[in-house]
């Protein structure tokens, strides 16, 4: 580890998922000096294996979930103005079930949807007649009436990079591949102990220690800050399933189950639908999570329950599970499980503070992460400034509704562009998209191209500017291009990285 450390930072934060990138964001903007670690990649666990969804969590109403309903309903906007690159807006089909939820509750439900959290921009709820809707093609069975409303898709991985990346940018140092060892309290201080991916150990300071390790969070308390009999979350485990698209139009689904759960059947990524999630206790180290057999058969069967075309598990083209680190309330279900996240400060007068993160959902992270800087400045005092609910995550700065017109503005730039290529940079970086392309020509001046939309250029800018170092971190969480590629061109960027690794080291020599 060769990084340059301060002698004693502000803020010092495990975990470089959605939450701990929030976090150092916020504290960043406001004055704190902040340091943040992650094991692995940026947003290689719980934060990449999401829905992918901006949403208030339809079926909390159920679990009168209202604080946290009325939260994620007003973040969805906020968090839609500040990358609307990464975040744009989808209506949601739910075909009624006759035998399931009635109708009435149904449309309960929906004006408490429509009408908790302030929504100006997307458009409310209304009722389908399916017998001329295109919604009722793809499926199997004669509904005769659906409701449509509306939440947000969001590039799950790219919104924990950007947070990372703007925190950056104004001064914070993020480390990944670095794992916190140890940390203890000495002098009013925390130690921190270090370990970076060649083995090498550091120790650096902290007046204030974050825990954000997410489904790590109790066992970094147990093992990095020697707590006993440490139990805060349950952890449950989530499972998607990708498959050839489904559907040709724009909407999503959103399927109820006998069972009480719900699965969103999502146009993912032009050519594919995405369906999840699933709900399973989960023990072990997340670390290890996969999907089972059994979860596949389950998606796999609440699709064809209204599907025309059925699917089976031969026909799942990617997968990927995450653990959800739920607060643990005592709910008999995992689906029960609060989303809701609790923050609880450990430490007495004279003490270096610990700020424990329990919880949460990926919608109302940027909350999330004003609550705990709000914890921060209870101990070093109130700053002033910076508000993320108005500043733009890189590349991000343009109108909500102005994606098509950015896509424009780089073709005129780069007139070599196809207009699938264009697209797929501006949905990934926004107006950074310039500093992608630079001075390129044509697309010899892009460098080696690797399949789907990914070319060298990109690559070198995932790995100076996003903290990519492997095949894994380019394909499957900065652009989800692997689903595109062919092993031999897996192979080719793998080669690739080695060489930009290789000469790195030579220049840095």
């Amino acid at each position: 580890m060769s990084e340059t450390y301060a002698d004693i930072f502000d803020v010092f934060v495990v975990g470089g998922g959605i939450n701990g990138c929030g976090i150092a964001r916020e504290a960043v903007g406001r004055g704190f000096s902040v340091c943040l670690a992650e094991m692995n990649d940026l947003a290689s666990g719980t934060s990449s294996g999401s829905t992918k969804l901006v949403h208030g969590g339809l079926r909390y109403l159920e679990y009168y979930e209202f604080r946290l309903v009325r939260e994620a309903l007003k973040e969805r906007e906020v968090l839609w103005s500040i990358a609307p690159h990464i975040i744009w807006p989808l209506r949601f089909v739910l075909p009624h079930h006759k035998e399931l939820r009635p109708a009435w509750f149904l449309r309960l439900g929906l004006f408490l949807y429509d009408h908790l959290g302030g929504r100006k921009l997307l458009p409310g709820t209304k009722v389908l007649n399916m017998a001329d809707d295109e919604a009722s093609k793809p499926l199997s069975q004669n509904f005769s009436k659906a409701f449509e409303y509306s939440d947000c898709w969001v590039n799950d991985a790219r919104l924990v990079v950007l947070n990372a990346r703007d925190a950056a940018d104004r001064g914070a140092q993020i480390l990944v591949r670095t794992k916190v060892v140890s940390a203890v309290r000495c002098d009013g201080l925390w130690q921190i102990v270090l370990e970076g991916a060649d083995g090498a150990r550091k120790t650096v300071n902290a007046r204030y220690l974050i825990n954000a390790a997410g489904p790590w969070v109790d066992q970094f308390l147990a093992d990095g800050v020697r707590q006993d009999s440490v139990h805060n979350v349950r952890l449950v485990q989530g499972s998607h399933i990708i498959v050839k698209k489904l559907f040709d139009h724009d909407r999503c689904y959103i399927f109820q189950q006998g069972d009480g759960r719900i699965v969103f059947a999502i146009p993912y990524e032009d050519d594919f639908t995405l369906i999840g999630t699933t709900d399973r206790e989960f023990s072990g180290d997340p670390t290890n999570v996969k999907i089972s057999s059994e979860e596949i058969d389950y998606l796999c069967g609440a699709a064809n329950e209204y599907f025309s075309q059925s699917i089976e598990a031969g026909d799942v083209v990617w997968s990927y599970s995450a653990i959800r680190p739920l607060f643990d309330d005592g709910a008999s279900k995992a689906q029960e499980a609060t989303r809701d996240y609790v923050l609880k400060v450990e430490g007495e007068d004279g003490q270096a503070p610990l700020l424990n993160i329990f919880g949460g959902k990926i919608t109302t992270y940027r909350k999330l992460s004003e609550s705990a800087v709000e914890k921060i400045e209870s101990f070093f005092g109130e700053r002033q400034g910076f508000s993320t609910n108005s500043v733009p995550l890189p590349g991000g700065d343009f109108e909500v509704t102005g994606f098509d017109i950015q896509v424009q503005s780089l073709k005129n730039k780069y007139p070599f562009l196809q207009n699938e290529h264009a697209r797929h940079l501006v949905r990934h970086y926004g107006t950074k998209a310039y500093e992608i392309l630079g001075k390129a020509r044509s697309y010899d001046d892009l460098g080696e191209f690797f399949g789907g939309q990914l070319w060298a250029c990109e690559v070198a800018y995932l790995v100076s500017r996003e903290w990519a170092l492997s095949a894994e971190d380019i394909l499957w969480r900065r652009t989800k291009q692997g689903l595109r590629m062919k092993p031999g061109q897996v192979e080719a960027l793998e080669l690739f990285l080695q060489n930009l690794d290789a000469r790195a080291e030579r220049l840095s020599a």
